[in-house]
């Protein structure tokens, strides 16, 4: 360990999303580094209104369709707990939660009823190709609204620099873009073999599958994937697995 409290980096988007990671962090007993990987650029438009199902994949999504006048013309369904809360919050009523917050999951739970009916997904532009191939497998008529953009912030990066100092002692991955800007930020400030190198020594933690699989393809190693996709599971997990290395 790198001190007396582990020191874990979190890349949330710099908005309510960083405050309540850095929180719990800090309530975890450890030294939170805030470095936001992602800012969101919204695209303007809102999701079609006369499909049967109606699929929003994050919190960013039901927060920009908030106060519109949109609304779903069928079932509304959410990936994960915290994007059914804020559209909850926003006044919509959700009918499809699935029990595994991932892409797969939702077309797991959809799979035999959605043969022949017309599907909107709303998202943005980094969204998995396994929702729309996996829907279309179901034999449901896809459609996708790109609701917003997702890119690097400038100036993000200092996690790169304190990962290359050994100065860290985890990493929070929560999407395959926050592993690909993390080595964008180090390669830009020339110190992409450093970074790497401390990363091997710090706990890397993937929030699921398709986060691991990205950092895999770039050479990390991953050492946790919570068994539930959603950050307060990966921060408890990164978090006792880095302490368990201090006390070793």
């Amino acid at each position: 360990m790198t001190g007396d409290r582990p020191t874990i980096a979190a890349f949330r988007p710099d908005d309510d999303r960083m405050a309540d990671a850095v929180a719990l962090l800090e309530s975890l007993g450890t030294e939170p580094l805030a470095d936001p990987m992602l800012a969101v650029e919204p695209m303007g438009g809102l999701p079609r209104e006369d499909a049967e199902y109606t699929i929003l994949t994050s919190k960013t999504g039901a927060d920009l369709v908030e106060g519109t006048g949109w609304r779903p013309g069928g079932r509304l369904c959410a990936i994960g707990e915290a994007t059914a809360d804020a559209l909850r919050a926003a006044g919509y009523e959700v009918d499809v939660v699935p029990g595994e917050y991932t892409s797969a999951g939702m077309v797991d739970r959809l799979f035999g009823e959605v043969d022949g009916a017309r599907v909107e997904v709303a998202r943005s532009d980094h969204g998995s190709a396994v929702l729309l191939e996996g829907l279309e497998a179901a034999g449901a008529y896809v459609h996708e609204t790109i609701l917003y953009r997702l890119v690097r912030p400038e100036g993000a990066g200092v996690s790169t620099e304190r990962a290359a100092e050994g100065a860290l002692d985890g990493v929070l991955f929560t999407s395959s873009l926050t592993v690909e800007h993390f080595l964008d930020a180090a390669t830009e400030r020339g110190i992409a073999e450093a970074a790497r190198a401390g990363l091997a020594d710090a706990v890397v933690g993937a929030i699921g599958d398709p986060t691991r699989e990205t950092a895999e393809d770039h050479g990390l190693d991953v050492d946790v994937v919570p068994e539930r996709a959603d950050f307060e599971a990966l921060a408890r997990a990164v978090v006792e697995r880095a302490s368990e290395a201090g006390e070793g």
